[in-house]
């Protein structure tokens, strides 16, 4: 049995859930209600409003905006 390892912002999902309690589903949800924003402006939310590292949150919006095909907006 092979198991393709995870590659991009996808790779952070486990410790993203063990690390702040919630599946990844719950955050990309809140993600998805801040929508339009800029990236940026997702990543600083999850940051100031619910204690997420740089790294995580950085992850999990540009794996969201991705899936969701939403423009980049700067």
């Amino acid at each position: 049995m092979s198991t393709e390892k995870v590659k991009g912002p996808a790779s952070y999902f486990p410790s993203i859930e063990k690390t702040y309690g919630r599946p990844i589903d719950d955050w990309q949800q809140l993600v998805r209600s801040h929508y339009p924003a800029k990236h940026m402006e997702l990543v600083d939310m999850l940051k100031r409003d619910h204690g997420m590292g740089h790294g995580h949150a950085n992850a999990l919006v540009a794996h969201t905006l991705s899936s969701d095909k939403q423009p980049a907006r700067s």
